[in-house]
């Protein structure tokens, strides 16, 4: 498929969708000169004879009913015992409630789509952040088997529809799991620095994500976008997992691990200890996004001996010859 042959399926089923949902509360173009510059593109009204640079984003907002189950203890009265698994004092019964939640999916095309899948993320103040990871998983997974080479936006929305309340459902299980987790000790007592190494890194969605999300962990460090792109996140060795458990299942060319540092702690410490070393070991101040010197045509590019001196005003300049594998300067 030509890159014009992209375009016009990119701006089609944005034309579907915006017939579909009239409504800016249940679909918001979040980038509309990306859109105006597509359209451009494909209609051929200006002299652009490559595909713009600006990728077209937008967010659907879908209001789902689901069923949710609750639970009310009562004093029996006038029963006969013994009543088989029930306490003489107590009797539980539970009510089937409709339940509305708000989901979202934020989307955004990569300039190959629909060749390529695109970028969605759905969002549910319903679901867990484990369970959010879990169908961002399944999703892409049942998109790559069922729409590769095709447009898939609504293929998406209907999958969320169907499966939603799956994930509900675990996720109003899951505090009993975590507490039965949080009791033992293993590799979470501990202290880790994942650097993380992407292709590239433009999407605006992506890079908020990110932001919010080592925030959100208690994480410190930094991301650079462009290309290529480098995270680094710093703190519970939890929250550093579950931080790339997060941005790992996005849509990305390539992304991984380039090295990782894991200090353990004693878990048998007091809390506020555990923090103050925890902090002790940190070599960056909060999470910031940090831009050295944007060049190069699309303005994508990072001036990489910039990068080294920030790098080694930290305390971390040999991370540099594990990116790049040559020693910076």
């Amino acid at each position: 498929m030509s890159c014009l042959e992209c375009a016009e399926s990119q701006l089609a089923e944005i034309e579907l969708l915006t017939s579909m949902f009239p409504d800016r509360e249940e679909l918001e173009i979040t980038d509309q000169l990306a859109l105006a510059e597509l359209r451009v593109y494909v209609e051929g009204s200006a002299s652009m004879e490559t595909p713009p640079s600006s990728r077209p984003q937008f967010s659907i907002r879908q209001k789902l009913h689901h069923a949710s189950l609750e639970k009310v203890t009562k004093q029996p009265t006038g029963v006969s015992w013994p009543m088989p698994n029930m306490s003489q004092n107590t009797i539980i019964f539970l009510f089937s409630c409709i339940t509305q939640t708000d989901v979202v999916l934020a989307c955004a095309y990569p300039s190959e789509y629909p060749t390529v899948l695109p970028e969605i993320t759905v969002r549910c103040a319903g679901v867990s952040r484990a369970q959010q990871t879990e169908l961002h998983t399944e999703l892409h997974a049942y998109l790559m088997e069922n729409c590769q080479g095709e447009v898939c936006v609504l293929s998406a929305v209907d999958w969320v529809k169907d499966n939603l309340q799956v994930f509900i459902n675990k996720s109003s299980s899951a505090p009993t799991a975590s507490k039965l987790e949080s009791t033992s000790p293993g590799p979470q007592e501990g202290f880790s620095r994942l650097w993380i190494y992407s292709h590239h890194i433009y999407n605006k969605t992506k890079r908020k994500s990110i932001l919010e999300w080592s925030k959100e962990l208690g994480l410190s460090g930094f991301s650079m976008p462009g290309k290529p792109g480098i995270v680094c996140v710093e703190g519970h060795h939890s929250a550093c997992e579950e931080f790339w458990s997060r941005v790992k299942v996005l849509t990305w060319k390539k992304i991984m691990i380039r090295h990782r540092e894991d200090i353990p702690l004693d878990p048998k410490g007091e809390d506020s200890r555990a923090v103050e070393s925890i902090d002790s070991l940190r070599k960056f101040t909060g999470f910031e996004e940090a831009m050295f010197d944007p060049h190069g045509n699309r303005g994508n590019h990072m001036d990489l001996g910039q990068l080294f001196q920030f790098l080694n005003e930290k305390g971390c300049g040999d991370i540099f010859q594990i990116y790049f594998g040559i020693e910076g300067r």
